[in-house]
């Protein structure tokens, strides 16, 4: 599985990342989690507002911060 957090850095992208280990940890899942902060990469996957999450290459959520149960339903149905 592979996640990116898309960010430049700010409290919120932190935040997202923290909640997306979190999130993984819980699940007992692996995946490779890659924070993107170059402006120009993100605005590349469509992303306007940070932070933004993609899981396997799909754009889940940008513009706020997704509580961790809402990021482990997304993983989920990505392993399913």
């Amino acid at each position: 599985m592979e996640i990116k957090v898309l960010g430049t850095g700010c409290a919120r992208c932190k935040a997202l990342e923290q909640n997306v280990m979190n999130a993984l940890a819980e699940m007992g899942v692996a995946a490779d989690v890659e924070k993107v902060t170059d402006i120009n990469k993100i605005t590349d996957y469509g992303v306007m507002m940070t932070p933004g999450l993609m899981v396997n290459n799909k754009l889940k959520v940008f513009g706020r911060v997704p509580d961790k149960e809402e990021i482990k339903k997304w993983i989920q149905e990505e392993i399913s």
